[in-house]
């Protein structure tokens, strides 16, 4: 995992360098005012994320076979907390509406 993110950061810091030298070189336009900063980094998220998309499909499969068993897990344990709080739950109401037997 750390891998695919730093990958996918690389393809964010070279998007930036190009669209910084496109910016500065008229290429591309400024942003208003003091926003130029931020237009660059936007402008850097819009061009790199479909790139990582393509280019770190092999990458992004990797780290999802790595991940999903662990999540499998997870969710099991927390199905079976659940039926487990249910069942709990359905005892008590069972015995709250079942008069008592004591005279």
């Amino acid at each position: 995992m750390l891998r695919y993110t730093l990958m996918r950061l690389g393809i964010f810091v070279g998007c930036f360098v190009v669209v910084w030298a496109l910016v500065y070189s008229g290429v591309a336009p400024r942003g208003l005012g003091a926003s130029n900063g931020m237009w660059m980094v936007v402008l850097s998220l819009l061009v790199s994320a479909p790139i990582s998309f393509v280019a770190l499909r092999k990458e992004r499969d990797r780290a999802s076979a790595r991940i999903a068993p662990r999540l499998d897990r997870s969710i099991d344990r927390v199905k079976s907390n659940l039926a487990a709080n249910r069942s709990q739950e359905d005892e008590a109401d069972d015995e709250a509406r079942t008069p008592s037997q004591a005279s």
